[in-house]
C-alpha cells in the first residue's frame, strides 16, 4: 500500500487502479435517492468536527443485493467474519453494498427533534435486521472511508429522513437498561455483556448512539471512540477479578492466523502483566500514524497494576487484544504474564477495524489445535520465532515482559 492511500481514497492520485475500490464497484448499488433495504443494523457516528458530527446509518438497497432479511447482518459483524472464515474480498464486496446515509448534528441533539437521531438509536437498538426505506438529497457517490479502527465506510450520502418499515428486535435486557436513566454507561455495559446474547459489536452501536449513561451525560460517541471505550471497560472489569486468582501451572502458547493478521500468545505462570507488540508490515494495512517505510514496531504494556493512560502506540488494538485475553483467563480462573505478537502481513491490504482482531483471538482461545504447552521459555520463543515472520530478534529486544520476567522475588524469598 502507498502512504497516498489514505487521503486518495480511490482518486487514483498515485496513478494506478485502486484495488480496494475495484472491489466495491463489483457490487456497488444503483445511484438513487430513494430505495428500501434491511440494515444489518449498523450506525456510524463520525468524530471531525466534533461536538458537530456527522453521523448516519447503513443500509443496503434491496433491488442491488442477494441479502435480504436476517441475511444482511452478515455485512457489518466482524462475529461472522471470523467464524465464516470471510476473505477480505468476500468482506469488501460485501461492504460495497452499504449505502451511508448520513446528516450533521451535534452530540447532544435529542431524537425528539432529530429525525436522524431517532432513526439511529431505534437501529442500534435491534440485535437482528431492520427493513428501513431511505430518502436521500442526492445519490450516493463512489467513494470510501477506511481506517484500522472501524469497517471501511462506502457509498456516503445526504440524508433527507429515513422510516423504519417493521419493528426493531430490542432484547428485554437492552430495553430494560437503555430506559434507566440512572444506571452508569460502565455497570450497563457490564450487565449486558454478563447476558451472553448481546455482542461486543452491538455493544458499541448502543454507547455510540447515545443510548447508555445517566440522563444528563447521554450524547453520541463517534464510533472510533466507543470501540476503544467498550473493549477498556470490560476488560478493566474482568481483570478486578483475575488479578485475584492463582497463578497459571504450566506455558501455554497460542497461535492463529485470519486474513494477513498472524498472532502468537505466549502465558506464563506470574502475575498478571500484559504487553503486546504489533508490527505492520511492509505493504500491510494502512496505518494514519505510520509514515515510515518498512516494518514498524509498536508496543504497550502494563504491569499487575491497571495502566492510567492511553496505549498511544498500539492504540485502539491493545484494548481489543486484552480484552480477548481477559476473556479466557477468566473462563479458566487464572492469571499469567502475557506476551502478544501481532503482524500485519502484506496480504492485509485493507483494514477490516478491530472487530476482527478480538473475533479472531476469541476463535483463537476456543480451538484446542491453537495451543501448545512448551517446556521452558526458551522453547517457547524458538517456536514463536518460527512462525513471525518479522526479526524476532528485534521482539526480544524491545520487549518489557520478557526483560522483567522473573526478576520478580517473592515475599517468601526474603524469609
Amino acid at each position: 500500500m502507498h502512504s497516498i492511500c489514505i487521503s486518495c481514497k480511490g482518486r487514483g492520485l498515485c496513478g494506478q487502479p485502486c484495488e480496494i475500490l475495484a472491489k466495491f464497484q463489483r457490487h456497488a448499488p444503483r445511484p438513487r435517492i430513494h430505495f428500501s433495504g434491511s440494515s444489518p443494523p449498523e450506525i456510524f457516528v463520525g468524530r471531525i468536527g466534533y461536538p458537530f458530527i456527522n453521523s448516519g446509518i447503513l443500509s443496503p438497497s434491496n433491488q442491488d443485493t442477494n441479502l435480504h432479511g436476517e441475511q444482511t447482518s452478515v455485512l457489518s459483524s466482524p462475529e461472522q467474519w471470523v467464524s465464516e472464515n470471510l476473505s477480505i474480498d468476500q468482506i469488501l464486496e460485501m461492504r460495497g453494498q452499504l449505502i451511508y446515509g448520513r446528516g450533521q448534528s451535534h452530540i447532544k441533539s435529542t431524537a425528539a427533534n432529530n429525525n436522524l437521531k431517532q432513526i439511529t438509536q431505534e437501529l442500534a437498538l435491534s440485535s437482528k435486521p431492520v427493513s428501513t426505506e431511505v430518502f436521500l438529497k442526492k445519490a450516493p457517490i463512489m467513494n470510501f472511508t477506511a481506517s484500522k479502527y472501524f469497517h471501511i465506510i462506502t457509498n456516503p450520502a445526504p440524508i433527507h429522513r429515513a422510516i423504519l418499515e417493521e419493528n426493531p428486535y430490542v432484547e428485554q435486557k437492552v430495553d430494560y437498561l437503555t430506559t434507566d436513566y440512572d444506571v452508569k454507561s460502565t455497570t450497563a455495559l457490564q450487565e449486558l455483556y454478563k447476558t451472553g446474547k448481546i455482542t461486543t459489536t452491538h455493544l458499541q452501536k448502543l454507547l455510540s448512539s447515545g443510548l447508555l449513561g445517566v440522563k444528563a451525560a447521554r450524547r453520541m460517541v463517534p464510533t472510533r471512540w466507543s470501540i476503544t471505550a467498550v473493549d477498556d471497560t470490560l476488560g478493566k472489569q474482568l481483570l478486578e477479578k483475575i488479578r485475584y486468582y492463582q497463578e497459571l501451572n504450566q506455558i501455554q502458547l497460542f497461535h492463529h492466523y485470519y486474513n494477513g493478521n498472524h498472532f502468537e500468545v505466549l502465558l506464563l505462570p506470574e502475575k498478571f502483566t500484559f504487553e503486546v507488540i504489533e508490527v505492520s508490515m511492509q505493504g500491510s494495512n494502512w496505518n494514519e500514524e505510520i509514515k515510515a517505510s518498512g516494518d514498524v514496531f509498536m508496543q504497550d504494556y502494563e504491569g499487575f497494576f491497571p495502566r492510567k493512560t492511553y496505549a498511544t502506540h498500539v492504540v485502539g488494538a491493545y484494548y481489543t487484544d486484552r480484552l480477548a485475553v481477559a476473556e479466557y483467563l477468566e473462563k479458566i480462573k487464572r492469571q499469567a504474564t502475557v506476551f502478544l505478537c501481532h503482524e500485519e502481513r502484506q496480504e492485509y491490504y485493507a483494514p477490516l477495524g478491530v472487530g476482527i482482531i478480538r473475533e479472531s483471538l476469541r476463535k483463537m482461545f476456543s480451538d484446542p489445535k491453537a495451543v501448545e504447552y512448551p517446556d521452558s521459555i526458551e522453547q517457547a520463543l524458538i517456536m514463536m520465532g518460527q512462525r513471525l515472520k518479522a526479526p524476532f530478534s528485534r521482539y526480544k529486544k524491545m520487549s518489557w515482559v520478557l526483560e522483567n520476567y522473573g526478576k520478580q522475588k517473592k515475599i517468601w524469598e526474603f524469609v
